[in-house]
């Protein structure tokens, strides 16, 4: 059996059981990345999916020498953008600008631990919200350096920009992100 450096070439070739490995191998990565870059988990499969549709369509293209994870993550950016910018289209159509207002969340039980949990939840649902606000060339760097763990050097050779270009737009990002939850940065 071919190790696991193969399946890229493999898959670039045509072969729909090294795309799948290769799907496997990097769903779980990528679902959390595009969840971050949207904020809504139902939306963020969607485009998981479209991701993979689109780089199956595109596999021959790909060039094997690049690492697959990288080319991959490039078309989920696109995919990502896309959808931003759908759905700003659709808010200024429908004349809506929240279309994500928060549910009321009815908690039978005034225990803490629920409320605790309530709280957590509230945080997360607010941090979701200002990270899909951000605008693009705030959110990529931000998501790839700090969700993937990417070298603001790697971040900057997958968007086409500088490094201390990267670390200047994560510097802004996390500002805005602490201006949008309340907080000093």
């Amino acid at each position: 059996m071919d190790d696991a450096a193969s399946l890229p070439s493999r898959a670039a070739r045509g072969d729909r059981a090294a795309f799948a490995a290769l799907m496997d191998a990097t769903k779980a990565d990528l679902h959390r990345f595009v969840r971050r870059y949207v904020g809504e988990d139902d939306d963020a499969y969607d485009l998981v999916q479209e991701t993979y549709v689109a780089a199956w369509l595109a596999i021959r293209r790909y060039d094997p020498a690049r690492p697959f994870p990288v080319w991959l993550r490039a078309i989920a950016i696109n995919k990502c953008r896309d959808w931003g910018r759908k759905r700003a289209v659709r808010r200024v159509v429908r004349g809506v600008m929240g279309l994500d207002a928060p549910e009321a969340l009815a908690v039978g039980d005034d225990a803490p631990a629920a409320e605790a949990q309530l709280d957590d939840r509230r945080r997360m649902a607010a941090l979701d919200r200002a990270l899909a606000a951000l605008p693009d060339t705030l959110k990529t760097p931000l998501l790839l350096a700090t969700l993937e763990g990417r070298s603001h050097a790697e971040v900057a050779r997958l968007i086409g920009a500088t490094p201390k270009a990267v670390e200047t737009r994560i510097a802004r990002a996390r500002r805005a992100l602490a201006a949008a939850l309340g907080r000093t940065p």
